[in-house]
């Protein structure tokens, strides 16, 4: 395995440019998903759902779920970024070809998309704080604190996303870890309900899950609060899981494009 070089920011410098031809697409997505997920959950479940109390704080709904759905939008961005838009770029435009007949090794390849997942779970983090902020549902300054979170998380489903192109064959094959992986975490991650709601095995399995911790920290930030053993014993599974997922990405991507 060669070693990772700056060369790497090329490769993110290429599809930043290429993101500023399309922007404007790209930013209606966080803009409008929290507005429609608050209006829904506040005005529709208000009065079917009553406050409920997180880790001793009785909070509203709305301010349960809320930064949930920034922890979502992080892996969203990263994930799918890192699967069927790399593999276009992989696949059918041959732009990693293209940049391997440059100095730029493969590890340098896979660490620009990663680290360009990452910055696009950032960017979506910082509009749907700015949106959230407005609903009064961020604590301010520690909701600072999720830009830095965004990037790690970033990081993390970035590369478990370059990890799936490395062995899917077919683009749609991506149904298949989009269905048996990302669905079930937004689904049963602590996003929607508390986890001590699910049986005691479900439980387990829940914080197992990466989107768990990520939501986790994320609600504490929002919420105003900092410290505490969850906190730290989540940021060190997500520091484990990004790192380990990074390095397998660059062996299953190395094995697929070096034949």
């Amino acid at each position: 395995m060669s070693a990772i070089t700056s060369k790497f920011v090329a490769v993110w410098r290429r599809n930043w440019t290429v993101h500023l031809r399309t922007w404007k697409v790209g930013f209606l997505p966080p803009l409008l998903e929290p507005i429609l997920y608050v209006v829904a959950f506040g005005v529709g479940f208000k009065l079917m759902i009553p406050n409920l109390t997180f880790h001793g704080e009785e909070i509203s709904y709305v301010a349960f779920i809320a930064p949930a759905l920034i922890a979502v939008g992080i892996m969203n961005s990263a994930f799918f970024e890192t699967t069927y838009a790399s593999f276009v770029r992989m696949y059918y435009q041959k732009t990693f070809d293209a940049i391997m007949s440059t100095p730029v090794s493969v590890e340098e390849v896979i660490t620009g998309e990663i680290v360009w997942g990452a910055t696009r779970s950032l960017m979506t983090a910082a509009i749907m704080l700015g949106v959230l902020s407005l609903f009064g549902l961020v604590h301010w300054p520690t909701g600072l604190l999720l830009l830095p979170l965004a990037v790690l998380g970033g990081i993390g489903f970035g590369s478990i996303g370059m990890m799936f192109t490395g062995w899917v064959t077919s683009i749609d094959l991506f149904t298949l870890p989009t269905f048996l992986f990302v669905t079930p975490m937004f689904l049963f991650s602590g996003t929607f309900f508390p986890l001590d709601t699910l049986p005691g095995w479900a439980q387990q399995v829940a914080l197992a899950l990466p989107l768990t911790h990520l939501t986790l920290v994320a609600r504490e930030l929002c919420l105003g609060r900092t410290g505490g053993w969850p906190v730290l014993v989540s940021l060190v599974y997500l520091i484990g899981f990004a790192a380990v997922c990074f390095f397998v990405s660059l062996v299953t991507m190395r094995r697929r494009l070096i034949h």
